[in-house]
């Protein structure tokens, strides 16, 4: 048999499964997703959560993925308005609704995406969330992304090098470590950073590690500059319709309260993201032509310099809104034991 067959019927085979499974349902939850196909927050996360949730419920809750009904930032509306009833948010692309999420995107933050998840949810439950910026929506899950790095098309050996270039900035605390470094922010979804890095409308990108595979970054970004913890880290929030989840019979509501939402969905997501940064390092010390340099001891003083001074920005900008966000974030570090 041909590859080709046999990828035909394995993918036939995935979809009788699914339709078997929402055959069977008595729910079926619509989840919006705006990363390409084969990115892992489709193969493994929301596929991770459907698995949490069918599990919960015996089989009598599922979940469809559907791809492309609204960019990025208009996901927290598309829940909102019930066009999805599960939805997740990046928090970066939309800076004057967000804030207390900066807290979990500070630099150099050594630690697993799987931990750091877990303690954002103790952040926001214990903090967070009494800065109502989810009003509207049920938040079913936080996360954090691996940390944040510097990808480009010419190598760079130093921070120095950092400043006049052009960078795709996610927005947050990316953007306010790449003003410092006197780069030149510009802002593009995450899905059109190939296109962009491609006709050379920027010379690098602030991401993920894990974006060196999912957003081919190998072949338009080979080179990739670190620091310990990353300059950054990336913040989400899953989000439900609150009428979809009311709607539900009191006994589902109490299994996915208890047994997917909050810390079990956030953990999981984070595990995800440290399997997807181990896989990407490894396609990048495989690829002909990429090159991975680690910030000396010289440039990691100076960024630390960097480093402590958004961390203050970041504690002002907070507490403006109306938490003790130092609190907040000693106990977000001591859970994470860095203090």
């Amino acid at each position: 048999m041909s590859i080709k067959r046999k990828l035909t019927g394995i993918i036939a085979g995935l979809i009788g499964s699914a339709s078997i499974a929402q055959a069977e349902a008595e729910h079926t939850l619509v989840i919006s997703s705006w990363v390409p196909p084969t990115h892992m927050i489709n193969t493994e996360i929301l596929t991770g959560l459907n698995t949490l949730i069918e599990e919960a419920t015996d089989g009598r809750v599922t979940t469809e993925i559907r791809m492309g009904i609204a960019p990025p930032p208009a996901q927290m509306d598309l829940v909102l308005d019930g066009a999805a009833d599960i939805a997740y948010v990046f928090h970066g692309y939309q800076p004057g609704r967000f804030t207390g999420y900066k807290l979990v995107e500070l630099p150099r933050l050594e630690a697993s995406s799987e931990d750091v998840s877990a303690a954002y949810w103790n952040l926001h439950e214990n903090h967070l969330s009494k800065l109502n910026e989810h009003r509207g929506v049920k938040v079913v899950g936080l996360m954090v992304h691996g940390p944040g790095q510097l990808h480009t098309g010419s190598p760079v050996d130093s921070l120095d090098q950092m400043s006049g270039l052009k960078l795709r900035m996610p927005g947050g605390v990316a953007s306010d470590v790449g003003a410092l470094l006197n780069a030149t922010g510009i802002k593009v979804p995450a899905p059109k950073v190939y296109e962009t890095l491609a006709s050379n409308a920027a010379d690098g990108v602030m991401m993920v590690t894990e974006s060196r595979k999912s957003f081919r970054l190998t072949e338009v970004a080979p080179h990739y500059y670190t620091v310990p913890g990353g300059f950054f880290r990336g913040s989400f929030a899953f989000i439900m319709n609150e009428d979809i989840f009311a709607d539900l019979p009191d006994d589902l509501q109490a299994a996915l309260n208890e047994k997917v939402f909050g810390a079990p969905l956030s953990s999981m997501s984070g595990k995800a993201w440290d399997a997807a940064d181990v896989e990407a390092l490894a396609l990048t010390a495989a690829t002909e032509g990429n090159t991975s340099v680690e910030a000396s001891t010289e440039d990691l003083a100076k960024f630390d310099t960097i480093a402590a001074q958004v961390e203050t920005s970041v504690l002002d900008e907070v507490s403006a809104k109306g938490i003790d966000a130092q609190a907040a974030l000693a106990d977000f570090r001591a859970e994470l034991g860095l203090q």
